[in-house]
């Protein structure tokens, strides 16, 4: 090349250095140029993994425009190992596109690659993709034996690679492995086809790629020969990629398109689409065309989907937002379950889309309020998704975020007013099947309800559409019961609960068995800790497992009931006769005695009523009922059983496997539940729940029994038949449940148990829906003047709320209170704990107490079922009260640090001597505690260590 035009060329990219820094995608590119060293190539790619996209353009253009003078090969290179790594190099583009996993399995076999090399390259293709463990894999390849050339030929054609196998020179009438009849022939042939893609990528690739990076276009995809259609990007369906990630590559149908038309013109809006209508779709579409429009304007955009569960997360991240965004923007999830070693901010500043949770930009958002570094702004966002939005209600954390928005809104409006710079705000896309009513009755009250969450939204526009395939209406039935005949197993129940009321004189004033029980012992216990009286307090705790074993042989069987009450006093007994560290055992009381006589001596008559099927239930006749009647009159059946408890679940997903009437009809069962760990029962992992939802797509499922965790957001395959077994909620999770019986000739059937009052609930449910629908089509007929002057009256009350509830709460003189004035005494023994002084906080949640006198108070008991883990703890055992066994929180492993974490619900709580009544949460405490030390207490512990070192 001549030097001018050198000169010309490398001031025209300097002047577009900052437009290229955008717009190129370095990975794609790398693949290209060939003229880059090897080493300068991995700097790059390592840069773009470490620090992101930008930073490592920003390297590839200066290795662009540096001065690489036209050389010719030196004798080494015409040796026939480099002409090969040679075109090895140049055909990479096409060579990326090989079925990896398969290739890489026969290189390991021919010893083309060692086992260190297949581990980083399994490990690549995990994580980044087939593209990029291809590239690794070409890498190990070149650096092989003498004669990996042939044999790298051969795979590909045993393979069937041919395309790749006759474009690296194999003879496409070859059959034997890709040798040339003649050796010279072979290096004359690699010659010509080194000096022609040297030529071509040098004069197509160096200068027509910047032309055409700006939209993305791979040229070498669209003119090199043999590769007639565009690769598919990293792990995506084909679906997906279907005519190549820069064309039309995410199409909606018309009505998806009518919904998304006023986002796609920066209006926010809400989305309102039936389960299965493809809203998440519609997200997607609306947020690609954001960034392309943000990026042709040569600004940067930030798209930030929030959802409300943990396991949405990763369901929106594979298999919508990466699949289809991925060959043109940086996505990155983060949630509770995610071991990202880098905060949020930065993770933010990296990525282009980013899905998470709603608390972890909430806590962000709350750092930036404060002043720190590591916070985020709603400024620093263009757009913000928010998944299942009816949850934007006061005191959901949804509100919250939005409640930041709206204060910053009305800010603007003054500053404007004031003539002064507005702060910008991003465009808000909402997402949900339905609104619900609330409580409403009326129909103006349901258009009230909407009207409130379009104004907490901000929404100009609710849009809805209800697709032909949707309108089919479901087969729908409500199976009553009556009460049983004879109960015998629930009236030995009964008559323990009623002994024990007699030995702690109380008196309930509602039916055995009922929520409303439930209720009243649940306050009896609070009350009794409150006034230290042990006595009803362990008869309440006694009282509240037996109601608990009451609603469960009204639900599932008794054996199952008379398992649960048998391992909660196995566990009580285990608790008050296992010595502690110190070789001692928590003294048994009276009450305590009285209690695990009573069972002792119920129990042999209740195992033998467990065992007679004729007093079951009439709930398990009729669901038994339902299953048989749906997969003997379908011809494939699969199917979905909601149910109200995690134990319920299993019990039942146990009852259907258990039986052989089942079995012969061809009913393959399993259950799903929740992930967090609020309850006794062991949670299931996000990777569990999707392990077993690939079970029930391929068909090695097709009966699921699980708690409200399917209701809502998660994508489940297609079934023709949902039965909700003692589980009414609100017309939301009516719609969603229904939502999930797809397939054509669905049906959805309500089984009602005892106490549940589903029936009642059902009939509500479809009301309010009608209601719903019909406060819609009001709203949407409204004048938007008129909308736009309800929204900003009800956006106006809702400031005017926050502001009298800041200072309401600015004036509790608890907030202004001294720790020191605080006492902690356990809520089992009223053994005096700690003061405040001992508290310590952790990131501005967790309350921790590692002082050595506390430490001596203290057992530790392994918890199995206990496995949260976050970026930098994990907790790993309970602590409970050395004196009487009252749980006091969990072992947190910080950083390396073991650091007693306190539920403050388990401790009766005093400020100034007066008890704190209904403290159940650290929020309910406003006094400030200092933060932990980390720094200082780990040198504490060295220093400690040291010393026992030197002894």
């Amino acid at each position: 090349m001549a030097s001018g035009t050198d000169e010309t060329r490398e001031n025209l990219i300097e002047d577009l250095r900052a437009r290229l820094k955008v717009c190129i995608v370095v990975d794609r590119l790398l693949d290209q140029l060939q003229f880059i060293p090897v080493d300068t190539k991995e700097l790059i790619r390592q840069r773009a993994r470490t620090d992101g996209n930008i930073v490592a353009a920003d390297l590839l253009i200066d290795a662009v425009i540096r001065k690489h003078p036209d050389k010719r090969p030196d004798p080494a290179e015409e040796e026939d190992n480099d002409q090969y790594v040679r075109l090895i190099e140049l055909l990479s583009p096409s060579l990326v596109e090989m079925k990896t996993q398969e290739v890489y399995v026969h290189c390991l076999s021919k010893e083309l690659i060692t086992r260190e090399d297949s581990e980083i390259i399994r490990t690549d293709i995990a994580n980044r993709g087939p593209r990029s463990g291809a590239r690794e894999l070409l890498r190990c390849i070149v650096r092989g034996q003498h004669g990996w050339f042939s044999q790298f030929l051969d795979i590909l054609r045993e393979t069937e690679h041919h395309e790749l196998y006759e474009l690296t020179g194999g003879s496409p009438d070859s059959g034997n492995a890709g040798h040339c009849t003649d050796v010279n022939n072979k290096k004359i042939l690699i010659k010509i086809l080194l000096r022609f893609w040297s030529m071509f990528y040098f004069t197509v690739v160096v200068f027509t790629s910047f032309s055409d990076l700006y939209r993305g276009a791979d040229v070498l995809s669209k003119e090199l020969p043999n590769s007639h259609k565009p690769p598919l990007t990293d792990g995506a369906e084909p679906a997906a990629a279907a005519g190549g990630p820069e064309s039309a590559d995410i199409s909606l149908r018309d009505y998806q398109m009518d919904v998304a038309r006023p986002a796609l013109e920066g209006k926010n809006i809400i989305v309102c689409l039936p389960t299965g209508s493809g809203k998440t779709r519609v997200a997607v579409y609306i947020t690609k065309k954001h960034l392309d429009s943000r990026r042709a304007e040569g600004m940067s955009g930030k798209v930030v989907v929030l959802v409300n569960k943990i396991p949405l997360v990763e369901q929106h991240y594979s298999a919508e937002f990466l699949p289809l965004l991925k060959s043109t923007y940086k996505v990155e999830r983060v949630s509770g379950d995610c071991q990202l070693k880098i905060s949020f901010t930065e993770i933010i500043k990296k990525n282009d889309v980013v899905i998470c949770t709603a608390q972890i930009l909430e806590n962000s958002l709350e750092l930036s309020n404060k002043g720190e570094d590591e916070g985020v702004n709603l400024s620093d966002l263009s757009l913000l998704v928010i998944d299942e939005c009816h949850h934007t209600q006061k005191g959901d954390v949804y509100n919250s975020i939005m409640m930041r928005y709206l204060r910053k809104k009305h800010t603007n409006i003054r500053k404007k007013k004031e003539g002064k710079e507005p702060v910008p705000l991003p465009q808000i896309l909402s997402l949900t099947a339905s609104p619900g009513v609330g409580k409403a009755t009326k129909t103006k009250q349901a258009e009230e309800y909407i009207l409130q969450i379009c104004a907490n939204l901000d929404a100009s526009r609710i849009m809805t559409a209800t697709p032909e395939s949707l309108k089919k209406e479901q087969r729908k039935l409500v199976l009553k019961i009556e009460d049983r005949k004879e109960d015998p197993f629930g009236d030995v129940i009964k008559n323990i609960m009623n002994s024990i009321h007699t030995h702690a004189q109380l008196t309930p004033s509602c039916d055995l068995g009922s929520q409303n029980y439930e209720q009243w012992i649940v306050e009896t216990e609070r009350k009794a800790a409150m006034e230290e009286d042990h006595k009803v307090q362990a008869c309440a705790e006694h009282l509240r497992h037996y109601n608990e074993g009451l609603n469960l042989s009204n639900t599932i069987r008794m054996c199952d009931a008379l398992v649960f009450l048998n391992e909660f006093h196995v566990e009580e007994i285990r608790k008050k006769t296992t010595p502690n560290d110190d070789g001692q055992t928590i003294q048994i009381t009276e009450t305590e005695r009285f209690l695990f006589h009573l069972f002792k001596e119920n129990k042999e008559e209740l195992e033998k009523l467990a065992k007679n099927q004729q007093y079951e239930n009439d709930s398990l006749c009729n669901l038994r009922h339902s299953i048989l009647r749906e997969f003997s009159t379908r011809e494939k059946a699969r199917g979905i059983i909601f149910t109200k408890t995690r134990r319920s679940t299993i019990a039942l997903s146990q009852w259907i496997q258990e039986n052989p009437k089942f079995a012969d009809i061809g009913v393959k069962a399993s259950y799903i539940i929740g992930g967090g760990g609020q309850s006794v029962v062991k949670p299931m992992t996000s990777t569990e729940r999707s392990a077993m939802l690939k079970k029930f797509d391929k068909g090695d499922i097709n009966l699921l029994v699980a708690t409200s965790v399917l209701e809502e957001g998660l994508d489940i395959p297609d079934c023709n038949f949902v039965i909700r077994y003692g589980l009414v909620t609100n017309e939301i999770s009516m719609i969603q449940a229904k939502g999930r019986g797809r397939a054509d000739d669905s049906s959805y059937t309500v089984v009602e148990v005892k106490n549940s009052c589903v029936t009642e609930k059902e009939h509500v449910n479809e009301h309010r829906l009608i209601l719903m629908e019909k406060a819609i089509k009001n709203i949407k007929a409204l004048d938007p003047k008129e909308y736009d002057r309800q929204i900003r009256d009800f956006q106006a009350q809702a400031l005017m709320e926050e502001k009298v509830k800041k200072i309401k709460k600015k004036q509790k003189s608890m907030k202004n209170e001294k720790p020191s004035q605080v006492m902690f005494s356990c809520r089992g023994c009223s053994t005096q704990v700690c003061t405040g002084e001992d508290i310590q906080v952790i990131e501005n949640a967790h309350k921790v107490n590692v002082t050595t006198q506390f430490s001596e108070l203290y057992v530790k008991r392994e918890n199995t079922s206990l496995q949260e883990r976050r970026l930098d703890f994990e907790s790993i055992a309970f602590i409970a009260c050395k004196t009487c066994g009252r749980s006091w929180g969990t072992m947190m492993n910080y950083r390396s640090i073991e650091c007693p974490c306190l539920l403050v619900k388990n401790f009766v709580v005093t400020l100034n001597g007066k008890k704190i009544p209904n403290c159940t949460r650290w929020a309910d405490l406003p006094v400030k505690f200092p933060s932990f030390d980390y720094s200082e207490y780990a040198m504490r512990l060295a220093e400690g260590s040291d010393d026992e070192d030197t002894e």
